[in-house]
């Protein structure tokens, strides 16, 4: 059954870009390509892409500037694959609207994951769970209304920054959130010295929602950039 799912490939490397359509092709996906960062503006205006891959060194102009152009008219998941590995780049590109982050050299099966990862997240939202008053992820669920948060039916007495942090995650599931990010919507202000409270605050949150913090179900690092909510498959996911 084919994929109503269309996919937008931002990339100049023509060898590059033939593997991912041949990926989205034999994937069922439809998909449209773009070479360089004006293509990729027009396409994304004209075709309206459901999921965005793109690559961060176009020959016109650089992929955050392209995310940010994007990102005042759509939240549809952008999914950077860039050969740029340091941490700032990362987080340049995650704090400009990017949802998520692949470094190249990049496997298929990495790539294809990451793209159910958003159209998981692009449905959890359509659907409108985003406003919905109950939250359930795997054995995790908050009642936003009560302001209580459950696992496997018990409830999980949480500091009012961890319920935060905890509301947060839930809300951008599927999403890396950076460490700047968080601190501005948590906290209201962004100061690097307030990054190890973070860490510690998210510590004790795993300690009272993950089965093995040291092996988290929940709540995944992305170490130097911040933190992600991972989707738990469960029924939802299986139509």
């Amino acid at each position: 059954m084919t994929n109503k799912v269309s996919v937008l490939i931002v990339e100049d490397d023509r060898a590059i870009s033939n593997l991912m359509t041949t990926t989205m092709r034999t994937s069922g996906y439809s998909y449209h390509t773009a070479a360089t960062g004006e293509l990729a503006i027009l396409q994304a205006v004209s075709q309206n892409p459901d999921i965005i891959i793109l690559d961060l060194g176009l020959p016109d102009m650089d992929g955050v500037d392209i995310i940010k152009k994007i990102r005042t008219w759509s939240q549809n998941p952008i999914i950077v694959v860039s050969a740029r590995s340091e941490d700032k780049d990362k987080i340049e590109a995650l704090d400009a609207g990017a949802d998520d982050y692949i470094t190249k050299p990049f496997s298929v099966e990495e790539l294809l994951a990451r793209i159910r990862v958003a159209i998981r997240k692009m449905h959890y939202d359509t659907s409108s769970q985003k406003n919905d008053p109950v939250f359930q992820n795997g054995g995790l669920r908050i009642d936003y209304a009560a302001g209580c948060a459950y696992i496997d039916g018990d409830q999980v007495h949480l500091t009012p920054i961890e319920y935060k942090l905890l509301c947060l995650l839930s809300r951008n599931v599927g999403k890396v959130l950076t460490h700047n990010y968080i601190l501005k919507e948590v906290w209201g202000s962004v100061l690097e010295s307030d990054t190890p409270s973070l860490r510690v605050f998210m510590a004790t949150l795993r300690k009272k929602i993950e089965k093995n913090p040291s092996e988290p179900e929940y709540i995944q690092t992305h170490i130097g950039v911040g933190y992600r909510m991972i989707r738990i498959k469960g029924e939802q996911d299986a139509e």
